[in-house]
């Protein structure tokens, strides 16, 4: 029991880690392509497509992949397609690969309903038993998927028949599509593949998406063909794609506005701004929360409330995205932006560097200076956040900051542990109850800084089980303003959830974190 427990933490803290690495533009998805037909006409097929993705993935095993922008979302779609998406401002599902994913008992039991002769790109079935296969060991804590802290709200998962799935919740979640969309749940693969083993899978992997691999050289290229039997016919447009992985911030940006990609999943301010200032364009999936540096409320000094919040008043956030991100970055005002349902104006941010000495120097008087280390990344942004602190808090009397720069495995041992006092993570929030919930909840594995306030966990439910909006928002309004008064962290910067094309790339859309459909790409001359 003790070896699953293990590989469940590692899993939700792996999860946390790559967030964490990833975060560093703030209009809807299609804020440079809506309205484009109008202009350039209808989809062009054919043609090839050069892509940049930003991680390359250890494994094609859905249970080893990321399903956000920033990581393996363009790939994950172009392989097994999508079981449904949202549209990122008003959270309105479309089905694709399902026809219905619905609950008449308040989220205790959904009913998944397949379109009817899916198959997969080897002319097996995708039905209901291939879901449950997908499902069920996605939930599997010994798997050690990335999804494992998504899929293990699912208690039961019962085959009704070929086209249909009947799922019972481990706790009502009347929300939980949103909650799929966001990870590999939204991923079928073939089981008679997976059950071939990681080394034959990753040769060869089937799945019943727009796109079929036909060759991956590691550290290179990953190449993709049409897939003839897709059931969205005429799509996808595209013949083929190359995939490649650039880390270097600096590359992504550059290889698209230098005609050397098509496309890029882009992650940094610096870029969006230079690739706007251009007139390339971008489309960004609006997202809440961001990047935050949580604090241990486990061990000295935050501990104290008052040490969190010395902190939370000598940090100039405008400041610091200026050395993160030369002041190009979104500093979060509030947790949800305006173009969100459950917006409150709750202030995040406050400055007062006279308030925040008085508090240093009341706990200094007591035998309790804060001094503490940030535990950031590798990455040229975290490790521009960690310097920025570090210089901003200098200029404060009983205070001392050190920084602590970490790779990525090191970085998952010390969540694992908790052996920190501060540490960067983050928190991309769009409907709001699993990455809250994820992030602020007592009994959550996620949970970083190890608050675990019953008034906050008691709002946190209520959100969750909650159907109308006016409810929830009354529930998320009480989440705010309890993160406010606890201050768990200092929230630094939006994510930028964002792609840069080619000027003659279109039919950009995006869904969940930023998860790009490759199917809708199509590219003029």
């Amino acid at each position: 029991m003790m070896i699953r427990r293990t590989r469940f933490l590692t899993a939700a803290l792996a999860a946390a880690c790559s967030t964490a690495l990833v975060l560093t533009a703030c209009s809807s998805s299609g804020a440079d392509s809506q309205g484009e037909l109008s202009t350039v006409g209808e989809p062009v097929p054919g043609g090839d497509a050069r892509v940049i993705q930003v991680n390359e993935p250890r494994t094609l095993d859905p249970a080893g992949l990321t399903n956000n922008w920033a990581n393996h979302a363009f790939m994950g779609n172009a392989l097994y397609g999508t079981l449904m998406t949202n549209d990122v401002e008003s959270f309105d599902i479309e089905y694709k690969l399902a026809e219905d994913f619905t609950t008449t008992d308040g989220g205790s039991t959904f009913t998944l309903k397949l379109r009817p002769g899916l198959q997969f790109s080897d002319g097996t079935p995708l039905d209901a038993a291939a879901v449950k296969f997908n499902w069920d060991r996605l939930a599997d804590p010994a798997l050690g998927s990335s999804s494992l802290a998504m899929a293990a709200q699912v208690n039961a998962t019962e085959v009704a028949d070929s086209t249909t799935l009947t799922v019972r919740m481990d706790a009502p979640n009347p929300h939980f599509a949103q909650t799929l969309m966001t990870n590999a749940m939204n991923w079928i693969a073939s089981p008679t593949a997976l059950q071939r083993g990681q080394t034959a899978f990753d040769a060869a992997p089937i799945g019943a998406g727009p796109f079929i691999l036909t060759a991956w050289s590691r550290q290179d290229r990953m190449e993709f063909a049409k897939n003839p039997t897709y059931w969205d016919s005429p799509k996808p447009y595209l013949d083929n794609i190359v995939l490649r992985t650039a880390n270097d911030s600096s590359q992504r940006t550059n290889t698209v506005m230098t005609g050397g990609a098509d496309l890029t999943s882009e992650i940094s301010w610096r870029n969006l701004a230079m690739a706007r200032a251009a007139g390339f364009p971008v489309t960004t999936a609006p997202t809440g929360g961001g990047q935050y540096m949580a604090m241990n409320f486990r061990r000295a000094p935050f501990n104290d409330e008052r040490a969190r919040r010395a902190v939370a008043l000598a940090t100039d956030l405008d400041a610091l995205d200026l050395a993160v991100n030369d002041g190009k970055g979104q500093v979060p005002e509030t947790l949800f932006p305006e173009t969100s349902p459950f917006h409150a104006d709750i202030p995040l941010k406050k400055t007062d560097k006279e308030q925040a000495q008085k508090l240093f120097d009341e706990l200094a008087a007591e035998g309790k200076p804060v001094s503490f280390t940030y535990t950031s990344f590798s990455t040229v942004e975290n490790k521009a956040g960690a310097e920025g602190l570090q210089a901003q808090l200098s200029a404060f009397d009983n205070v001392d900051v050190k920084a602590d720069v970490v790779d990525f495995a090191a970085g998952l041992a010390i969540y694992g542990s908790h052996d920190y006092d501060m540490i960067a993570t983050g928190a991309m929030i769009q409907d709001p109850d699993a990455e809250l919930w994820s992030n602020f909840h007592g009994s959550s594995q996620r949970n970083l800084t190890g608050i675990n306030d019953p008034e906050l966990n008691d709002a946190l439910y209520a959100g969750r089980i909650a159907e109308s909006v006016d409810e929830r928002k009354e529930a998320y309004e009480i989440v705010q303003k309890r993160i406010v008064a606890l201050t768990p962290g200092l929230w630094y910067v939006r994510a930028a959830t964002s792609v840069v094309t080619g000027k003659n790339v279109h039919g950009i859309e995006l869904y969940g974190i930023g998860s790009q459909l490759p199917e809708e790409l199509w590219i003029t001359k």
